[in-house]
């Protein structure tokens, strides 16, 4: 071992920091500011717009999705109301309708989630595209 400073495997690591939380009675400080400087003032701040765009592309997103869910399932189940020989038909001791329910929801579900998540990392990819590009 060497006894001279600066050299040896101590040298090459920077220096601890201390993080610590904010209080709690402390208000989170965003990275950078989303809102324009003055009233009626558009943010200049490149990051500022793209941030704004990738917020808004994601609430359209879990918009388009969950209304598109919800007219689904009300539909499947307007169907099963609709056609009540579903109730009368039994299979394997359970009521048919319950089964297309079961059955016919959770994969419905399932395939939302999925294209939700998919068109919100290709919406995220695009926004790290732009981002590095500057």
């Amino acid at each position: 071992m060497s006894d001279t400073p600066g050299e040896g495997p101590e040298a090459a690591r920077p220096a601890r920091v201390r993080v610590t939380a904010a209080g709690l009675g402390a208000p989170a400080r965003p990275a950078f500011d989303l809102r324009p400087s003055a009233p009626g003032e558009r943010a200049t701040d490149p990051a500022a717009v793209y941030v704004r765009s990738l917020i808004r592309s994601q609430l359209r997103l879990g918009v388009v999705a969950a209304t598109g869910f919800v007219v689904a399932t009300v539909a499947f189940v307007l169907v099963l109301a609709l056609v009540p020989d579903l109730s009368a038909a039994v299979v394997f001791g359970v009521p048919a309708s319950w089964l297309l329910l079961g059955f016919g929801l959770y994969p419905l579900a399932i395939t939302v989630a999925v294209l939700y998540v998919r068109a919100a990392a290709r919406n995220e990819a695009r926004y790290r595209a732009l981002t590095v590009d500057e």
